[in-house]
């Protein structure tokens, strides 16, 4: 940073020495220049026609010289002769500023004034607000400002925190013995380190991480052998196993599904009004079917962000728009709409912001970016390409690809949908009635309170709201009428609707309760919306307009990023930047997404924060090879498939996880980024689960669909929880097995009702864009792998397969390790696994093991709001009508019990946990 730094006196030199010049440039920047700004500018600044007292705040020579009084408005180093601080501290009667009692500086907000003035006011340099044309002495080039009303203050920022923004270097790749350039640089700095490489992995080892990475299940027997038996040399052998998996449609799911843990996918809106999103689930097929399919990720970025605009008509790109909608949004009775929809226009900057380009962008919407040079301006250009963007729930015809089964499961809510009608149909006749006695016990002509309003009778001859309910009733009608609210939206998920977008002006909607359509005239039902540069981001406090744009430091940086100017006009902005974030020659998209690859791969990235690119984010580690991969990346085709092998295929990958020296290798590269030794894995919660399935023999492989809802703990799944003054729904488990063995990845996901399982094994909290999964060890996975009845249940569907499927005892012993770990066992753990079969068995001869209870209805307790009383209701579950349940202990015999207790024991071990 530069700033104009005044001399200061020596009588202040004290109080100045307790700021730095770094703390007192970023007091100004965050807290003094806001400050003024809201306080000052109204009277002197804003209206230069007007100025108060011929008083100019605006820049730094209209402080230093004043007003009319005479007087100087800043004497940088003395704050008790600086008009602007003694002014503020209303000492003198006759001149107190702010002029209002409510606007007066408190004591907090004197002392960072007065800190700044002590500390020599830095201020920024009067120039141009323009990029300069010439690099300063720093090799930089910065933007400035002249004073507090333009768009950036004066800045300059270290070359080692711009990395990210510079074109790409493809550097000549270092030589290697494996020939893979990828190793090459891997080696580089390994040599640099003094580490020897891992050896490579065994193959057994080896096709299991590699089916887990891209796949997310565990190889079949036959697959290990095959690889095992292979005569081809390894990485030859190992290509083929790649090539194959690449081609595998689970590829898609599971690579799928690290994208919707960027782009924070849930099927519910959040919030206090967590209400379906019926028709979600087709983004996620979205997204697994262009993974499965090498779309090209310019084309996928371009479709997320304006396929809409970019075609219309076609189902493909109205679904792929519903990115822009993925984070938590409501617009209740009790929002004001404005607001709600600024959340909503903030959320699409922040998505693209960190999802393509790795930027926060969020704390530049109040003030410039402390440490990176991006300034509010460009927040408010990109806020400006959205800010035509309406939401709208569109139709659209559903694709031959798409899995449009299990639609018969809506019978369920047709069903509870008519209870409700029921309901509200009982609570008509009684309101009727009471209306009746009412108007009976006074003598009038009977009529209802709506006819009565309908005819004009006076308000206090017409029956009172709801006369004759008990408190029960209030709530039960308040209960039926949100009940049906709800279904409507969740009946959006068996048709050909768009979870979407579109471009238009913005409609007049003081609340949304029902989904979200397409209006007749997109562009004349509502106002055409122009952006502002909002003080302290507040939706009220508009400063200067603003014209659609994007980040103007890539494209100092590289000047052909220019070429996509974004519009004025309404139509064609998403689109204009969609090209910006994907044009070919944006470093920063292409860095951001070959980095997010390679930690999906490797479990951490080659730049510590994949969702951060800024100057406080991580610097790579391996800066050519990021560029080299970026480079690759683009020149073959945006190809992720191509990406996959480049990575996979190199030694870097196939080492094994065991160092030969791990004391020196801890002492080294405490880190593990040196890539001496591969990093073993904790599997994800979707791949603990989906894995077990596999291993039971359960899984339902079947490709997209509807979201499935497999069983919960019932304490979870039957807690009671508000939305918007009512109960939502109980969780019930789909009734056949086959529908709630499906992956994971298909399984509803509610923001206000978290699998207990899949929270503990730290799946992502849905409303924050999840850069890296953690892997925790807390002792409540003990009771969710071990404990539960979940758990429990695979381990007998397990112990059912292997008694089908062998001969004799050691031989399902050996069909059990096979199918869990991928290998043999040895004699030691045979006997081990017979040794406990053998004493679980004698223990379950002795014990009598009860079949669970499931339930269909639960009851609920409530106080009803109109009474501030206390009612009870019974809430129905029909799936739990017709459900089927998985095989219990309580189902099998005390031997294949036994096995099930060995089973168990396989599940909950490290082999079976991690991926080496």
């Amino acid at each position: 940073m530069a700033f104009v730094l005044l001399a200061v006196s020596s009588a202040n030199a004290a109080e100045a020495a307790k700021l730095s010049k770094a703390e007192a440039e970023t007091l100004f920047i965050e807290k003094v220049r806001p400050l003024l700004k809201e306080k000052c500018l109204a009277c002197h600044g804003d209206d230069q026609k007007k100025l108060k007292a011929e008083f100019d705040m605006r820049t730094l020579q209209g402080l230093l010289k004043g007003g009319e009084s005479g007087e100087p408005g800043l004497v940088p180093g003395s704050p008790e002769k600086s008009l602007i601080y003694t002014s503020s501290t209303w000492q003198d009667e006759d001149l107190e500023m702010p002029p209002k009692e409510n606007d007066r500086l408190t004591p907090k907000q004197l002392d960072l004034l007065k800190q700044w003035i002590a500390a020599g006011a830095p201020w920024s340099d009067a120039k141009t607000g323009e990029w300069s044309d010439e690099p300063n002495e720093d090799g930089i080039q910065v933007r400035t400002s002249g004073g507090l009303s333009d768009d950036w203050t004066y800045r300059r920022y270290q070359p080692e925190g711009l990395w990210a923004y510079q074109p790409l270097k493809k550097s000549q790749t270092p030589s290697s013995k494996s020939q893979n350039p990828i190793d090459g640089f891997v080696e580089r700095k390994l040599n640099q380190t003094g580490l020897k490489p891992a050896p490579s992995a065994g193959r057994r080892a080896l096709i299991r991480r590699a089916t887990f990475d891209l796949i997310g299940l565990p190889p079949t027997p036959k697959e290990v052998d095959d690889f095992v038996k292979d005569p081809a040399p390894d990485k030859a052998a190992f290509a083929k196993v790649v090539d194959r998996l690449l081609k595998s449609p689970h590829y898609g799911e599971q690579w799928g599904r690290h994208w919707l843990d960027v782009v924070r996918y849930a099927d519910s809106a959040g919030l206090a009004n967590d209400y379906d999103r019926g028709s979600t689930w087709r983004y996620r097929d979205y997204v697994i079917r262009s993974f499965n399919d090498d779309k090209p990720y310019d084309q996928f970025i371009r479709e997320q962000i304006a396929g809409d605009e970019m075609d219309p008509v076609n189902p493909e790109n109205l679904v792929a728009v519903g990115f822009l909608r993925m984070g938590p949004w409501e617009l209740t009775g009790m929002e004001v709409a404005a607001v709600a929809r600024q959340k909503f226009l903030d959320d699409a900057v922040n998505s693209v912001g960190q999802a393509f380009l790795g930027q926060i962008l969020a704390c530049t919407k109040c003030h410039d970016h402390k440490f990176d040079p991006i300034p509010t301006r460009d927040y408010y250009r990109l806020y400006a390409a959205f800010a035509t963007t309406q939401q709208a729930d569109r139709d659209a015809t559903f694709l031959d690809s798409e899995n449009t089964g299990g639609f018969e499961e809506k019978a369920y809510l047709e069903k509870r949908r008519t209870q409700f009608q029921q309901m509200q149909k009982e609570l008509n006749r009684k309101e009727y009635e009471g209306a009746k006695k009412w108007c009976e016990e006074r003598g009038l002509p009977f009529h209802t309170r709506k006819e009565g309003a309908k005819k004009g009778i006076p308000a206090d001859q017409l029956p009172p709201r709801r006369v004759g309910f008990t408190t029960k009733d209030f709530g039960l009608e308040r209960i039926s009428r949100k009940g049906i609210a709800r279904i409507n939206w969740e009946m959006d998920r068996y048709r050909p609707i768009a979870y979407s977008v579109y471009t238009g002006a913005t409609p007049d909607v003081e609340a949304v309760y029902s989904p979200l359509r397409m209006p007749g005239a997109p562009m004349k039902d509502g106002k055409i919306e122009t952006t502002h540069i909002l003080r302290t981001g507040d939706i009220f406090a508009k400063a200067d307009e603003v014209a659609p744009g994007a980040l103007s430091v890539l494209e100092n940086f590289n000047p052909a990023l220019k070429e996509a100017a974004i519009p004025k006009s309404p139509n064609g902005r998403r689109k204009a930047l969609a090209d910006w974030v994907s044009h070919p020659e944006n470093a920063l998209t292409l860095r951001v997404i070959v980095n997010r690859v390679w930690q999906w791969h490797f479990g951490q990235p080659i730049a510590a924060t994949p969702n951060n690119f800024g100057s406080n984010g991580g610097r790579p580690s391996h800066p050519e090879l990021l560029d080299w991969l970026a480079a690759s990346f683009r020149d073959n085709g945006w190809s992720f498939k191509k990406l996959h092998r480049q990575i996979m295929l190199s030694e870097a990958y196939r080492r094994g996880s065991t160092h030969p020296k791990p004391d020196l290798l801890k002492e080294k590269d405490p880190k593990g980024r040196s890539y001496a030794a591969f990093q073993p894995r904790r599997l994800t919660s979707e791949e603990l689960r989906d894995a077990t399935l596999a291993a039971s023999g359960e899984l339902n492989r079947a490709i997209g669909g509807i979201p499935n809802r497999p069983e919960m703990n019932l304490e979870a799944a039957l807690q009671p929880r508000m939305v918007m003054g009512t109960f939502a729904a109980s969780w019930q488990p789909n009734p056949k097995p086959e529908q709630r063995h499906r992956r994971s990845v298909y399984a509803l996901k509610i923001r206000g009702l978290r699998d207990p399982f899949m929270e503990v094994f730290n799946e992502p909290n849905p409303d924050l864009s999840c850069e890296a999964r953690e892997a925790s060890s807390v002792t409540p996975q003990v009771f969710s792998l071990f404990n539960s009845q979940i758990s429990l249940d695979r381990a007998v569907a397990f112990a059912v397969r292997l008694k089908k499927e062998s001969k004799n005892r050691n031989h399902a012993i050996t069909r059990a390790f096979r199918l869990v770990y991928g290998r043999a066992p040895d004699k030691a753990e045979t006997k081990a696994c017979l040794d406990h079969w053998t004493a679980m068995t004698k223990r379950h001869e002795k014990l009598t093991v009860p079949k669970p209870d499931y339930p269909t209805v639960v009851e609920r307790d409530a106080v009803e709001e109109n009474t501030g009383e206390r009612f009870s209701f019974t809430e129905k579950l029909e799936m739990y009508e017709d459900f089927v349940p998985d095989k219990k202990l309580a189902d099998v015999d005390p031997e294949t019990r036994g096995l099930a207790e060995v089973c168990l024991v396989l599940f909950n071990s490290n082999e079976f946990v991690y991926v080496y």
